[in-house]
């Protein structure tokens, strides 16, 4: 029998952070740096736990050449060719520290990760990446990479309650991707009618992570630099942002003008625009789960990446957290109604 859980549930939407008294003067004050060490790997990762996520039209070389340069990460989508990983490797060889190279669950996919990290032993960091993290192929997968990478930090996901982030954990995943269907461009919760609204899911999952002394990355739905810092205020160890970073110099997607404006193109890794793209179309016992937009050309990233850092950073004066470690421990959620006044416009 189907069964509800009448327990609310809350996304960034719902919620607004309580301002706090602090010590702090200045936004400069405030270090966004983590110093990290992951459970399985037992690496260290420090920068600011920011990942452009791995879509063709984030995960990037060059987006990552750029974010170096912030401390930032980005997750490299899996559609670069090993001597892609070598170029860029041999090109922008402390960019490495920085970037994880993406991964599906198929005998292709193994293969070509372990061929590129052959070639290419600096790589520190696999993303496994699946829409449905519940199955029980995608847990032996995250095994049988663990034990073919034992010293390498492995990212995989997407799940949204605390057992499979466990169980993840377990198997061998050092940090768990949280959300399904938040996404700009997902149509997921669309499609299946599957979900899970995700300031909830990230204190969930982020409560069970760190009983085992794992963590997690929140996936999704970010709209604005106030979403990334409640993100973080909800226990999240790295944000992965997509829709925010598109639409810049260093974004993939096509380019197109009309009417004397530029706009590039941004759709989900599962639309059929990318498996079209990818794999010659959508297969016939499956739907498209993502949209394809034109987002209006937004110039060089690091515009944007100053305004999310520095919203980040406003947020943690207005807490009292002198670091963003510190951000989950001073945050207070209130629920709301309304966050925003739009008399003219967002």
């Amino acid at each position: 029998m189907p069964r509800i859980d009448n327990d609310i549930k809350l996304d960034f939407k719902d919620v607004l952070l309580r301002p706090k008294r602090s010590t702090l003067k200045s936004r400069s004050q405030v270090n966004l740096n983590r110093h990290i060490v992951f459970r399985n790997s037992k690496q260290t990762y420090e920068g600011v736990p920011v990942i452009a996520a791995n879509m063709d039209t984030t995960g990037t070389f060059e987006m990552a050449k750029t974010f170096a340069s912030h401390g930032m990460f980005v997750a490299v989508h899996k559609h670069y060719g090993t001597e892609d990983w070598a170029n860029f490797a041999k090109e922008n060889p402390s960019c490495l520290n920085n970037v994880a190279i993406s991964s599906g669950t198929s005998d292709a996919d193994f293969e070509r990760i372990s061929a590129t990290i052959k070639l290419v032993p600096e790589i520190k960091y696999i993303c496994l990446d699946v829409a449905n993290g519940y199955s029980e192929y995608f847990v032996e997968y995250v095994k049988k990479v663990r034990h073919a990478f034992p010293q390498h930090t492995i990212f995989a996901g997407n799940v949204v309650t605390g057992e499979m982030v466990e169980e993840l954990i377990l198997a061998g995943a050092d940090v768990i991707k949280v959300g399904i269907g938040p996404g700009s461009v997902c149509t997921t919760r669309k499609k299946t009618g599957v979900g899970y609204p995700q300031v909830s899911a990230v204190i969930e999952c982020a409560d069970a992570a760190h009983g085992l002394g794992g963590h997690i990355i929140s996936d999704g739905g970010c709209s604005c630099p106030g979403d990334v810092a409640k993100a973080f205020g909800a226990g999240a160890d790295f944000v992965m942002i997509g829709g925010l970073f598109a639409g810049h110099d260093q974004s993939g997607g096509e380019t197109i003008e009309r009417e004397g404006k530029k706009y590039k193109l941004f759709y989900g890794m599962s639309s059929t625009t990318a498996m079209q793209k990818h794999v010659g179309g959508v297969a016939e016992y499956r739907a498209s789960e993502g949209k394809t937009v034109e987002v209006p050309y937004r110039g060089d990233v690091n515009d944007t990446v100053r305004d999310i850092l520095g919203g980040i950073r406003s947020t943690c004066t207005y807490v009292g957290a002198s670091k963003l470690k510190e951000l989950g421990r001073r945050t207070t959620f209130i629920r709301v109604t309304q966050q925003i006044n739009n008399m003219y416009g967002s």
